[in-house]
């Protein structure tokens, strides 16, 4: 008796992006194979590459997928000055260490296609919500708007990136540990 795969499948698309995550959280991106992945969703070989041509493809995509989470993650963010700033750096670290397989595919950009529009669109949604609320904070506060950007993400995925690696011990409460890192950062001039 041969078993019959349905011709249809409710969401392959959603079932192969799941399926792929589950992958790069326990394996990482070297693990992706599209014909495992379409084992994995009980359809046949091909029709992964139906929905994202190749793995290169489907990499890009949980790329766009995670910077579009950190988007609207970063978007719940609405106090000003130092402490937007702080939430920000906290919500990009629970991101990461909420969706460690999206982070680390929206962190290794020669694995997907860096012209993809939906990737360059969500990416752009992200760095838009980091710069504005870098912007929020008095410029005699952070400096130069450019670098206080850069030092803010450097901050946060340093943490995060750490975090996750095991680089540091890992803390009881992360957004505490993090808030704590960002107060010495942006602490402002020293009083005398």
């Amino acid at each position: 008796m041969t078993s019959q795969r349905p011709y249809h499948h409710g969401d392959l698309r959603r079932a192969v992006l799941t399926a792929a995550l589950d992958v790069v959280a326990a394996d990482g991106i070297g693990a992706i194979s599209l014909r495992d992945l379409a084992r994995r969703a009980g359809v046949s070989h091909a029709a992964p590459a139906h929905h994202f041509g190749d793995k290169t493809g489907l990499l890009t995509a949980i790329a766009a997928e995670g910077y579009g989470l950190l988007a609207d993650t970063l978007a719940e963010v609405e106090p000003d000055g130092v402490e937007a700033l702080r939430e920000l750096g906290v919500r990009y670290v629970l991101f990461a260490l909420g969706n460690p397989a999206h982070f680390e595919v929206m962190n290794r950009p020669h694995a997907v296609r860096a012209d993809d529009p939906e990737l360059l669109r969500q990416r752009a949604r992200a760095g838009g919500s980091l710069r504005g609320g870098v912007a929020r904070v008095p410029a005699e506060r952070r400096g130069d708007l450019d670098r206080a950007v850069l030092a803010a993400w450097s901050l946060a995925h340093g943490f995060a990136t750490l975090y996750l690696s095991g680089g540091i011990p890992a803390p009881e409460d992360p957004a505490a540990t993090f808030r704590a890192l960002a107060g010495t950062l942006f602490a402002g001039p020293a009083q005398h």
